[in-house]
């Protein structure tokens, strides 16, 4: 069920997705050739508790840190770890997800660690690209196939492939509502976007195929099929009437 959220409630969620932006910038800054995983978790739970909030991955369905940080070939959902560093060349996506007030906010970003090559630097830029453009898509009437779509050709106009496994989703009072947001599909098909509407939109874009495996041993961690690199951004989105409204945005 699509629950639908008062003008009232989308203001209620801002908080949460200020939290979570200010989190993701202050970690951005950090990234660096030589930072542990773990120092980037320390800081950020660190950061959302002083601020306020409750860090909303933290044991959820077992989740054993405050934030995801996936390194190169991994999707999503890489668990920090004190035995994982950066390295220069890397690219490494953290998704932070804070709750405020009960209501949560989700977003998520792919950094260069130290000097990246082309190839991925032009990975990153695409996969920003199609998350605006999806969020460009999102307009009250439309459907949720027009945003997938948008993803979708932003990404494969360069040759990039679009992960099917893993999707966006609603989000509110809990962190995965209905519907599922898909980051590819066909114009004038999927729900409805009505007014109210609160969904977290985030692409996940390799350079290889879109073909995924795991999780293995830590039971979460996702990864390309081929072993190509991978980026992923997000952001939590109202459908309004004057257009989409990005709350994570500080």
């Amino acid at each position: 069920m699509i629950i639908i959220k008062s003008q009232q409630e989308i203001e209620a969620m801002k908080p949460s997705g200020r939290l979570s932006a200010k989190v993701l910038r202050m970690l951005g800054d950090l990234v660096r050739p030589g930072i542990s995983t773990h120092e980037l978790n320390k800081f950020a739970e660190e950061m959302i508790r002083l601020e306020g909030g409750k860090p909303a991955f933290l044991g959820y369905n077992g989740y054993p840190a405050s934030i995801c940080v996936s390194i190169n070939d991994q999707i999503v959902h890489g668990i920090p770890s004190r035995d994982v560093f950066l390295k220069d060349g890397d690219i490494v996506s953290i998704d932070v997800g804070v709750i405020v007030d009960g209501w949560v906010g989700d977003n998520a970003a792919t950094f260069a660690v130290g000097q990246v090559s082309p190839e991925l630097s032009l990975l990153l830029d695409v996969t920003e690209a199609s998350l605006y453009n999806g969020i460009a898509a999102a307009l009250v009437g439309g459907n949720i196939g027009d945003i997938g779509f948008a993803v979708q050709q932003t990404a494969e106009a360069y040759g990039f492939g679009v992960v099917y496994q893993y999707v966006g989703h609603g989000i509110g009072r809990s962190m995965h509502e209905d519907p599922s947001v898909p980051n590819y599909g066909r114009r004038g098909f999927g729900p409805k976007l009505r007014e109210g509407m609160v969904i977290a939109i985030e692409p996940m874009i390799n350079i290889g195929s879109g073909d995924t495996t795991g999780p293995f041993a830590d039971g979460w961690t996702v990864f390309t099929l081929d072993g190509k690199p991978s980026a992923h951004f997000e952001h939590t989105v109202a459908i309004t009437a004057d257009g989409p409204l990005i709350i994570t945005a500080e």
